[in-house]
């Protein structure tokens, strides 16, 4: 087995958010594949419905200190970690006064509505975990993400790969879950766009709504997981159409051998 190197970013992880079928894999997968003795990164938002006094997050300062400018507005990173002792793993949280300060992941408690800037904290999100990993000096072999909250991560990989070649040689793995979310976000392309962007290129990109993104995700992706059973059935035909790697959905919980044959399968591409 190749020491492949995997950084998972998840948008729910157990136990710092209720069971569901994202946090279950993202924790499941995670500590298989670090068990199995490949070197591993885990990132997830610090959703304000994270209880930071009892899973023992705690800031660390060498790595938040930074602005991410969104639609000409700076937003600082603050990085915080935590450690699942019985897994050997340690957690590292993406959080923000202004995105995730509130109850509720993606949606308002009370209201039931997606949140009106859930599309701006997915981008800061995306940018913080960039900026984080490069912060660590640990450069992966293969960047496997979780949830739709993290698939503005394939649009910068691709976007910045030429003016910033940190992650030049990083594959990328989507997995496809029962998820969604409804509406339509507008003006994707001016909040995307930071220093570097090539604007042209960003034209092609499009990302108005869950479809969309999924879609966009794939074409951008080296390699296509199905997690779930129940996962939209048209993400799952055009990801079989695209004619890439892909592991198809096997059962409750991942199989790590297969996962990690996965993962070389795709490094090696």
């Amino acid at each position: 087995m190749e020491n492949t190197k995997v950084l998972y970013v998840s948008q729910e992880i157990d136990p710092y958010l209720p069971a569901s079928e994202i946090s279950k894999w993202s924790r499941i997968l995670a500590q298989g594949v670090v068990e199995s003795g490949r070197e591993i990164r885990t990132f997830m938002p610090r959703f304000g419905s994270v209880n930071e006094r009892r899973n023992q997050l705690h800031e660390v300062i060498r790595l938040s200190g930074q602005n991410i400018v969104i639609d000409d507005t700076d937003h600082p990173i603050l990085i915080k970690v935590a450690s699942i002792q019985a897994a050997r793993m340690q957690i590292y949280f993406i959080d923000n006064e202004d995105f995730f300060l509130r109850k509720g992941v993606t949606k308002d408690p009370e209201t039931g509505k997606e949140f009106d800037d859930n599309d701006e904290r997915a981008i800061f999100f995306a940018r913080g975990v960039w900026e984080t990993t490069k912060k660590l000096r640990w450069v992966p072999d293969v960047i496997h993400l979780h949830g739709w909250f993290t698939m503005m991560m394939p649009i910068y990989l691709k976007l910045l790969r030429k003016q910033d070649p940190y992650f030049a040689n990083a594959k990328v793995v989507v997995s496809l879950y029962d998820e969604a979310w409804e509406g339509q976000w507008e003006n994707e392309n001016d909040k995307i766009w930071m220093e570097g962007v090539d604007k042209k290129e960003l034209k092609k990109i499009n990302v108005t709504d869950y479809t969309s993104l999924m879609k966009t995700a794939i074409d951008l992706a080296d390699g296509i997981t199905v997690c779930s059973p129940s996962a939209p059935p048209e993400l799952v035909e055009y990801a079989k159409a695209s004619g890439k790697p892909m592991l198809d959905y096997i059962g409750e919980t991942p199989d790590i051998a297969a996962h990690n044959e996965f993962y070389d399968q795709v490094k090696a591409m």
